[in-house]
């Protein structure tokens, strides 16, 4: 008697099913596995962990933040790059933020920012960056100022308002990232008083102009100091970033600067396959070095 042929193609289908279960489910992992086990290959499979005296303390492939219980930077440690997830493997992600993110919200002034709902407040990019750039500064010692950025480290913005829309004679001025009742980072705008931004008021109308400022094209402070990786859990800083903090680490911790340079030598790593990106320093292994050392 012939099988009926919706039985074989249910009978084909049981098939593959049991097939690619064994092949997928089954042999696929039980390899992957035994590869991951090679030596040389074992560190990484686990996570390339790093202990001390028997106690896992980090990962060499993520990074972590070296700050006190309020937030900020413990001076004898060299500091790792910006993070958008605040390091959090469980919540990696960009800011998704770009150059264009130059106008920040402005919080309600009779609500408390530092409550569980804060203010409504939210920097845009420009001003993060400003504001990174001006603590980094404080932190090393050096000029933190940069190109678009204020004195008090917000991006130095204004929404102009014109007689005929984007031409015209300028009437009304506002650097809308200072907050009442700040004193805007410039006077006057063609001959208009500039005036602080307020919580409420709809500057739509007006034209964004972002104003250069006088700080140097180059800034003391580097790009990777002011700006988050992609993943937020970029563990490496450049070369340049690493030689700003070590003076302030090798003063505090009291050795010497050439001892500290040289460290910082031993943790930094290639480029990759020889050619691709820039020589980066593991903040993680070099700040576990110097706790060694001393």
């Amino acid at each position: 008697m012939r099988t009926p042929r919706w039985i074989s193609q249910h009978l084909a289908a049981v098939r593959a099913l049991l097939l690619f279960t064994v092949l997928l489910g089954l042999l696929y992992p039980l390899a992957i596995t035994g590869v991951a086990r090679i030596p040389g290959l074992r560190d990484h499979a686990n996570g390339s962990l790093i202990e001390v005296n028997g106690q896992p303390v980090g990962s060499s492939l993520i990074g972590q933040s070296f700050t006190d219980a309020d937030g900020n930077p413990v001076p004898r440690y060299f500091q790792s790059r910006p993070s958008a997830s605040g390091y959090d493997p469980d919540a990696t992600a960009a800011s998704n933020l770009g150059p264009e993110s130059i106008e920040d919200t402005l919080g309600d002034p009779a609500l408390d920012p530092d409550s569980a709902d804060g203010d409504g407040s939210k920097q845009a990019l420009l001003t993060q960056v400003c504001a990174r750039s001006k603590a980094v500064g404080e932190l090393e010692g050096v000029d933190g100022s940069r190109p678009y950025c204020t004195a008090d480290g917000v991006g130095a913005v204004l929404r102009v308002f014109r007689t005929d829309g984007l031409t015209g004679k300028v009437t009304r001025a506002v650097s809308v990232n200072q907050a009442c009742p700040a004193t805007p980072f410039i006077a006057t705008y063609e001959g208009v008083t500039v005036e602080c931004g307020r919580f409420g008021e709809d500057y739509r109308k007006g034209v964004l102009v972002p104003v250069r400022g006088s700080a140097p094209e180059r800034s003391a402070v580097p790009a990777d100091a002011v700006t988050a990786s992609g993943s937020s859990l970029d563990p490496h800083i450049s070369v340049d970033y690493a030689n700003l903090q070590a003076k302030r680490v090798a003063t505090i911790r009291g050795v010497p600067l050439d001892r500290v340079n040289a460290l910082i030598d031993e943790h930094t790593d290639g480029r990759a396959l020889g050619f691709m990106g820039e020589p980066a320093v593991n903040v993680l292994t070099l700040n576990l070095a110097l706790d060694r050392m001393q």
